[in-house]
């Protein structure tokens, strides 16, 4: 390529593309280097550097400064510190010959930086929208295909919106006008795309933020939400001015706010709850109007069990268990729904279970393991930190009440040993599933301590909790039941 053409180039696509020119004589560099790469071995690092004034350029090779003793010293990469005059690591550069370029490699050098050059423009187009990821933005159906739809978001621009993140049974023609939130994504080998959504949570959030004037003016905030689209939502509401309801201004003048977002979201039903920083009451908020009876919390594994009677069960599981796992998402706690005649029964085992404990670990008379629990100990470390006044209301010595509150330390210490080798057995047996941490802690608190209880997941529920595939959720769960017939 000659010197003159690549000025004219960079001008012409310059002024054509509005592309800033230094992009293109980048991407004119990695075009006459990829070119050349065909002249050298294929482990060559080749550069080359354009005079933006004349438009001369020159190629450059690369080798690292390698000991020449090492069995991985390779001469096409790297070169020894006496041939360099540098230091181990350092890299020497070296001008090379331009190579002459015949008809297959001005094509070659050609599609490269066509690639190059489209992917700047692209490029430019995401900046200007950069600002708006995340946001509620409208166009027009340009095109549909069997997997997306493309439409037009400015006269420049043009977003894809696959099927799958539709709601269920949207339907669009050509010319339609739609509403979705913008995303932008970073795609591997492609760069960062302009893609649509209608099937996220911000979907909602986007609506309200139009059709209530008190968000916009940040009186009332939306502190949650959790979203089946196309079926049902919840979000959670706060109010920073104590004299305005929250619920009153999104649902609106005899419902008016709350139906424009549903009409827009093909009449998907929507719960407005307050928010609460409690999570209990949060729950309990989102499960209205089923009344809880009862809510015990295991902040460890960040799990509520929730117990209410038998005829607010069905409410509040809803339909294919879709208002519990809402109202989960929602608190972003596991929630496990039961009747009060189960909590009950819960109750009287888990002491059944530990008058046991009390019995053997403390060497104490039943009389003495039932006043404990019935003062309300319900574990070892309870006891242990106990008032010695209470203790003294059914135990005689002052000697008896440092023994049993002694042994109820031991008891307690013993159990968190258990309870640490349990969890570091369980995050070892996950690892074998080429688990990493963060995929581990989240099935953790979903209650999937081990392979037995991933192996007894869906790939539907696997999906729900962890990101992977489809193909990826049913190797992993097969992988996790090996062990089963092993045995």
């Amino acid at each position: 390529m000659e010197s003159n053409e690549i000025l004219a180039v960079v001008d012409s696509v310059s002024t054509e593309k509005g592309i800033e020119k230094e992009i293109i004589f980048s991407a004119i560099e990695i075009a006459i280097a990829s070119a050349s790469q065909r002249h050298f071995h294929e482990d060559a690092d080749l550069y080359v550097k354009i005079d933006k004034d004349t438009g001369e350029y020159s190629t450059f090779r690369n080798w690292i400064v390698f000991d020449e003793s090492n069995e991985e010293f390779h001469h096409e990469t790297h070169i020894s510190k006496i041939d360099s005059d540098l230091e181990l690591g350092e890299v020497f550069s070296q001008q090379q010959e331009n190579i002459t370029f015949g008809r297959i490699e001005t094509q070659a050098a050609r599609q490269v930086m066509l690639q190059k050059v489209r992917e700047a423009e692209r490029e430019k187009v995401v900046d200007q929208f950069r600002s708006k990821d995340n946001k509620l933005v409208s166009g027009s159906v340009k095109r549909v295909t069997r997997d997306n739809i493309i439409v037009d978001i400015t006269h420049e621009a043009e977003a894809l919106l696959p099927r799958d993140k539709l709601m269920p049974g949207e339907i669009y023609k050509i010319n339609d006008r739609i509403r979705a939130i913008l995303q932008i994504v970073e795609i591997e080998g492609r760069g960062p795309q302009l893609m649509l959504n209608r099937s996220c949570p911000e979907m909602v959030t986007e609506l309200f933020n139009i059709e209530v004037p008190e968000i916009n003016e940040d009186i009332i905030e939306i502190r949650g939400i959790a979203r089946d689209a196309g079926s049902r939502s919840k979000i959670a509401v706060k109010t920073n001015d104590g004299r305005i309801d929250p619920v009153g201004a999104c649902v609106g003048m005899r419902g008016s706010r709350v139906q424009a977002v549903s009409s827009e979201l093909g009449n998907e039903r929507i719960d407005i709850i307050i928010y609460d920083d409690n999570p209990a009451q949060l729950v309990i908020n989102a499960l209205s109007p089923a009344k809880v009876e009862s809510i015990v919390m295991d902040e460890d594994s960040r799990s509520m069990e929730i117990a209410v009677n038998e005829d607010n069960l069905a409410l509040a599981i809803g339909s294919r268990g879709q208002n519990i796992r809402l109202a989960s998402r929602l608190v972003g706690w596991d929630l496990n729904i039961i009747s009060n005649e189960e909590a009950e029964a819960k109750v009287k085992v888990d002491e059944t279970e530990f008058l046991a404990k009390i019995i053997d670990s403390l060497s104490v008379k039943e009389e003495i393991a039932e006043k404990l629990i019935n003062s309300g100990f319900s574990s070892f470390d309870d006891i242990a930190y106990a008032n010695d006044d209470i203790l003294k209301e059914f135990i005689d010595s002052n000697e008896e009440v440092v023994r049993i509150k002694s042994a109820s330390e031991d008891a307690a210490l013993l159990e968190a040993m258990v309870v640490v080798t349990e969890e570091e057995d369980n995050i070892e047996s996950l690892s074998d599933l080429k688990l990493d941490e963060e995929n581990i802690k989240k099935l953790s608190n979903k209650g999937i301590k081990n392979k037995d209880d991933l192996a007894e997941l869906s790939i539907d529920e696997l999906q729900d909790i962890i990101e992977i595939t489809s193909d990826e959720a049913s190797d992993m769960i097969m992988k996790a039941r090996e062990h089963w017939f092993s045995k």
